[in-house]
């Protein structure tokens, strides 16, 4: 109203200065602005994916602490094998080997709770962690069978299956120069040929009998 005085409800006209009430404007509150969806799920993807970050992180960091490194002695003998790798065209495995993977020497937490009976090594994808056990070092014939062990790890760092790791190492070991004819009575060579023919059985069933290597002569 003009003139500032407080009406009842039921008054048409202002007691004071006699004003219509009915023409006085009522200012209604605007609506609060709706908040964007797209927003609200931006924020909710970046916090989530934050916080997938730092458990990563964490996870990471907790298979180092559990577990520890190789030595220098063990190093170089890694490093022989990455580069018999590289000389045999594995640029892809040779990248994660070198630049990726994190070497260790005992099991950390996890692959104790998972345990690996038997294996030359383990690897904790994604974290690129590589356990190399002392097998890896003293029951491989030499440079080329380590390489043939670092070529199935490299597969688990780039995240494929122990079946297409075993798959892979096989067709191409004579490119690696892991024969049959120089290997074939190695315990290297008898426990991946076995764990092989369990996994990929179509791959040692060529030939007129069907009892053949279907790798042997690929390149």
């Amino acid at each position: 109203m003009q003139c500032g005085l407080v009406n009842f409800a039921e008054n048409d006209n202002c007691r004071r200065c006699g004003a219509a009430l009915s023409a006085v404007a009522t200012v209604e509150p605007e609506p609060a602005a709706k908040r964007s969806g797209t927003g609200g799920i931006g924020r909710r993807l970046l916090w989530l994916g934050g916080v997938t970050v730092v458990l990563v992180f964490l996870w990471s960091r907790s298979l180092l602490l559990t577990s520890d490194p190789i030595d220098e002695r063990e190093q170089q003998i890694v490093r022989q094998a990455v580069s018999l790798l590289e000389r045999s065209g594995f640029s892809r495995e040779v990248l994660v080997l070198r630049h990726f993977a994190n070497y260790r020497a005992t099991d950390n937490w996890w692959n104790l709770y998972l345990g690996h009976a038997g294996a030359y090594a383990a690897t904790n994808f994604p974290l690129g962690v590589v356990t190399l056990y002392p097998a890896f070092f003293n029951t491989s014939a030499d440079d080329t069978e380590r390489a043939a062990i670092l070529l199935h790890e490299a597969q688990h760092l780039w995240g494929s299956g122990e079946d297409a790791a075993l798959e892979l190492v096989w067709r191409n070991k004579q490119r690696l120069g892991w024969t049959a004819e120089q290997y074939g009575q190695t315990r290297v060579w008898m426990n991946t040929r076995e764990w092989t023919t369990a996994a990929v059985p179509t791959l040692f069933q060529c030939g007129p009998d069907r009892q053949r290597d279907c790798a042997e002569g690929s390149q």
